[in-house]
């Protein structure tokens, strides 16, 4: 259904990513602990419900909660949504719906447990819909659907939504942009405003009792240089991690874009970030949410760069042991563009969050230099600690004497 949805219409937009990173993921071998077997993708068909990782769902389900409009190709087979975005009158709207659905029911396994995570990866994307406008490739918006499912029927509080796509998720962000119960965090591409969708500036916090659960990492600068891991790491230690462990969730949604992996053009993102350092962003927010997180794949349009950062993120659902970073990385200072970006986007947020404000001045530091000072104070706290437990051991109590001691003899009267 979905390869008949765009099939011969988009540049950009084909079932072919959806197909390659089936593929791909269908010859890769994954483990985890206690169990070594081969995972196979299904596309949109069934799956074995008991993997870890659980890539696609078999069901659509149907949705009372509001849905964009559907777009009317006045009796022509195709209609033009916008210059990116186009309509096919017979199999769009069920491809879309399926989209949805899969996100749904994947987030629902792993909210109640069923699952510990997944990632569906579905075709179309869906970040950029809004509630009466289909656009940037999207139709439906199906993490904010599955968020506002999970909210409304399933009672779940806090929602945690990281959009990782190299645009912003500007659909996303309309959708939850006065309500406290869902926080939302994209980095993205933003170049003042000239880069697709041109949303997502950092003053965009939310509004009314929503003011504050809304944060935006909008990198600046164009390309000159490209943000790659070292930002991406950055922005996840000194902003995205903090203010999530504060706002402590119950699931985290993922909107899994790929097109800030090295490997696109200038035009669809042209960043160089790498295809494993999405896994090590995936694994930081495994450790939330008691690692109930789902993943839905977003954007990204070069085959290699998606089917690699697609297999470096289930191996982090699995809890496999990971590539480790290269020492160049750890020890690099963040560019300069993206440090202005940071420190903006922290001195707005410091306004909401007491986890983001520390890390407003040490920013511009390099990452090894960072995780050595937080080690350093973790070892300073142990050893105080220890040494306040060891003066409590040494000092004796009032009415008890040392094991041993003789009591002193009684005065003649």
């Amino acid at each position: 259904m979905a390869a008949r949805h765009d099939r011969n219409v988009f540049p950009l937009e084909k079932p072919v990513q959806r197909k390659s990173i089936s593929k791909a993921m269908s010859r890769r071998p994954f483990s985890w602990p206690g169990r070594k077997t081969d995972v196979i993708v299904h596309g949109l068909s069934r799956c074995q419900p008991s993997l870890t990782g659980l890539f696609s769902l078999m069901l659509s389900l149907s949705l009372s909660l509001s849905l964009s409009p559907l777009p009317s190709s006045r009796g022509r087979l195709f209609a033009q949504v916008d210059s990116d975005t186009v309509w096919n009158e017979l199999h769009s709207a069920g491809a879309a719906r399926m989209a949805v659905g899969c996100v749904i029911e994947l987030a629902a396994r792993v909210a109640s447990r069923e699952l510990k995570n997944g990632f569906a990866v579905v075709r179309p994307p869906g970040h950029h819909a809004e509630e009466s406008t289909a656009m940037g490739f999207c139709f439906f918006n199906s993490i904010a659907i599955t968020a506002k499912y999970l909210r409304d029927k399933l009672n779940i509080g806090k929602i945690l939504i990281v959009d990782l796509d190299v645009h912003h998720g500007n659909g996303t962000q309309q959708a939850f942009y006065a309500d406290p119960s869902i926080l939302y965090v994209s980095l993205h591409r933003y170049d003042e405003g000239n880069f697709f969708p041109g949303s997502g500036a950092p003053n965009e916090v939310g509004s009314g009792p929503g003011e504050g659960y809304n944060i935006n990492i909008a990198w600046t600068g164009g390309l000159d240089p490209p943000m790659g891991d070292v930002e991406y790491l950055t922005a996840f230690r000194t902003v995205i991690m903090p203010a999530a462990n504060e706002f402590d969730p119950e699931i985290v949604l993922v909107s899994a874009g790929f097109d800030a992996v090295e490997g696109h053009d200038p035009p669809l993102g042209g960043y160089k970030v790498t295809a494993k350092c999405f896994g090590h962003l995936t694994k930081q927010l495994l450790k939330l949410a008691d690692g109930r997180v789902v993943l839905a794949l977003e954007g990204g349009h070069d085959l290699t760069a998606i089917c690699d950062a697609s297999e470096a993120c289930i191996n982090a659902l699995l809890g496999n042991e990971l590539e480790p970073l290269p020492e160049d990385i750890v020890h690099q200072i963040p560019n300069m563009n993206a440090i202005a970006s940071l420190k903006k986007t922290t001195e707005i947020q410091s306004k909401y969050w007491k986890s983001v404000e520390p890390y407003s001045v040490p920013v511009d530091c390099a990452l090894a230099e960072s995780q050595k000072r937080e080690r350093e104070e973790t070892e300073t706290v142990s050893a105080m600690a220890s040494l306040s437990v060891d003066v409590e051991q040494c000092m004796p109590q009032e009415g008890s004497r040392a094991a041993g001691e003789p009591m002193e003899e009684e005065p003649a009267l």
